[in-house]
């Protein structure tokens, strides 16, 4: 008992002098219960809804009050150009849209049968569905406070119209997403490892000898992987195409060119820890760490980023397969032109630029 208490005890010290195991160790397990913990809200609330409204009555502004006094719908973030609906769900501004037309508050008063329009984005399917169940609440608990008791509520309905995935099926919401995840996870692995390599078999020395710049060396060691990683995901799309039957409607060549972003920004995220880290399995280690927690719980991969709290929403921002998510999806399901999509990829070019720039001065710092 002794030698196994000495054993465990020599154990214990090597772990706590171990900074690298401690962080698995209390991090980790921390990091993780806080983010299921807020990211995994399977309640969809404050779902963005514009509205069109034709009739300008009294009614009409009640009946849209109504949607945004509940808990499931918000208004646009900013003023919606209502000229060109469409245009909205293309772009993810809203994800429903409510017609009112002219004659609902006449109806109303009237006690008469009347329909009212609503177009859904169903690239996400789930969110669809909860998109009419909520409406169709709202309507009826509408409806039932303008009655006396007792009265029969008259046949005014919503007529429901999904876009991009009319039969909500969930395979064409999450293989578009799973790709960015993919991708993401794949690409920073693999340049993840480049300089660590070269550190561990005590090449670097010999490389850093010859007359080449390091930012000249982190360029060159990003070229490859860049074509590499742009081969892989032209294989994932057709795999998803292919087996899994996700629509693709919009621009092929749109897509080649905002994933060959999307992969050169996941490459520097890989550059930057390979220039961080000193062996190949730490290396490896925060790769994992780095891209597939986040890339699964913060892209809106899964998860609707708008339900988290502020701090998480916030966090999203640095998360670059959030941005590649929407565009993968916009393109494939919705058609979504250039023009839409410009915020995405310079949010994306922005991280790519801070991150290749820090890694430029670490990894100069370390050569120095």
């Amino acid at each position: 008992m002794h030698r196994i208490r000495f054993i465990a005890q020599k154990e214990l010290y090597h772990i706590l002098r171990d900074f690298r195991s401690l962080i698995i160790v209390i991090i980790m397990p921390v990091m993780m219960i806080f983010l299921y913990g807020y990211a995994i809200n399977m309640d969809i609330e404050r779902v963005t809804l514009a509205v069109v409204d034709f009739d300008h009555t009294v009614e009409s502004r009640q009946f849209t009050e109504r949607f945004y006094r509940s808990d499931y719908f918000s208004r646009p973030d900013r003023a919606a150009d209502l000229s060109d609906p469409d245009r909205l769900l293309r772009s993810g501004e809203a994800a429903a849209i409510l017609y009112i037309p002219a004659g609902f508050g006449q109806a109303l008063t009237r006690n008469e049968d009347f329909e009212v329009g609503m177009t859904v984005d169903g690239s996400d399917a789930s969110l669809a569905s909860a998109v009419q169940a909520y409406s169709n609440g709202v309507l009826v608990e509408f409806m039932r406070d303008r009655l006396p008791p007792g009265f029969e509520i008259p046949g005014v309905t919503i007529s429901q119209q999904v876009l991009y995935n009319p039969d909500l099926k969930s395979s064409h919401f999450l293989v578009p997403g799973l790709v960015a995840v993919i991708l993401m996870m794949i690409s920073a692995l693999m340049t993840s490892m480049t300089i660590a390599r070269e550190k561990e078999s005590g090449t670097m020395e010999q490389l850093l000898t010859t007359p080449v710049k390091p930012r000249e060396i982190l360029i060159g060691k990003l070229l490859p992987y860049v074509v590499i990683a742009f081969l892989d995901g032209i294989l994932v799309i057709l795999f998803a195409r292919v087996v899994f039957g996700v629509p693709f409607v919009g621009s092929q060549t749109l897509l080649l060119f905002f994933g060959l972003i999307y992969v050169t920004t996941a490459l520097s995220i890989g550059i930057l820890i390979s220039s961080i880290a000193k062996t190949l399995q730490e290396a490896t280690m925060l790769a994992q760490i780095a891209t597939m927690l986040p890339s699964v719980m913060l892209s809106g991969f899964i998860f609707a980023i708008k339900n988290m709290p502020f701090v998480l929403q916030a966090l999203s921002n640095l998360v670059a397969a959030k941005f590649f998510v929407t565009i993968i999806r916009g393109i494939m399901l919705k058609g979504a032109a250039f023009t839409v999509l410009v915020p995405q990829a310079v949010a994306l070019i922005l991280l790519m630029l801070v991150l290749m720039t820090v890694a430029a001065r670490k990894f100069k710092t370390r050569v120095g």
